[in-house]
C-alpha cells in the first residue's frame, strides 16, 4: 500500500483492511472525545464497521474522490487524515482529520497537514486547500493557523453530529507560485 513518511517519527499510509482492528481500538478508546466533533463516531464500532469503510475508501480512492490515510507515529496508528473531497474541475481539496485525544498537543496534525499540502499542490497539482472546522473546536482551528491559512468564514448550521448543530470555520489556503 502507499505510504509516504512525513518525518522520523510519523507516517501516512493509504488505508487497507489490515487496519481496521487498529481502528476500531484507537476509536473506542476516543468515543466520547470524537463524538464531540465526528457524526460517524458514535456509530462504528466494529471491524466489519471499519472494513466497509477502508472499501469505500478505496474505491474513492481509485475514483479520484478522495484520499483517506492512517497516521501512524512511531508505528502506532494514532488518527486519521483525508482530502475528503478532491474537486479536480476547480483544483481544490478539502482535508479532514482527526487523532487520538492522547497524542494530541504534539504538532502531529499540523506536520501530517503539512505534508497532505504539499501532495495537493505538487503531486495532485491543486491550487487550493480548504479545511472545514467545528467553530468551537479550538484545538482544530489552531492547526489551520499554525498552517497559515486564512479564515474564510462561517458557515451556520453546517453539520448535525449527535443532538448538536454545528457551525464550521471554513479555511484556505492557495499555492504560491
Amino acid at each position: 500500500m502507499f505510504s509516504v513518511r512525513v518525518d522520523e517519527e510519523l507516517e501516512l499510509v493509504l488505508v487497507h483492511p489490515a487496519l481496521a482492528m487498529k481502528y476500531v481500538t484507537v476509536v473506542e478508546a476516543n468515543r466520547d472525545y470524537l463524538s464531540q466533533w465526528m457524526p460517524w463516531a458514535p456509530h462504528v464500532k466494529t471491524e466489519d464497521d471499519f472494513k466497509a469503510f477502508v472499501k469505500n475508501s478505496l474505491t474513492d480512492y481509485a475514483n479520484g474522490k478522495s484520499m483517506v490515510c492512517a497516521i501512524e507515529y512511531q508505528g502506532v496508528l494514532v488518527g486519521n487524515i483525508a482530502f475528503n473531497q478532491m474537486r479536480h474541475d476547480v483544483k481544490m481539496t478539502e482535508i479532514g482529520y482527526w487523532l487520538d485525544q492522547s497524542y494530541q498537543g504534539q504538532g502531529i496534525m499540523t506536520r501530517c497537514c503539512q505534508k497532505m499540502i504539499d501532495i495537493a499542490f505538487n503531486h495532485f497539482k491543486f491550487e487550493k486547500v480548504q479545511i472545514s472546522a467545528a467553530k468551537d473546536n479550538y484545538s482544530s482551528r489552531g492547526v489551520c493557523e499554525r498552517l497559515g491559512m486564512t479564515l474564510e468564514g462561517i458557515i451556520t448550521n453546517k453539520e448535525r453530529v449527535g443532538e448538536r448543530i454545528l457551525d464550521h470555520a471554513v479555511y484556505g489556503l492557495h499555492k504560491v507560485e
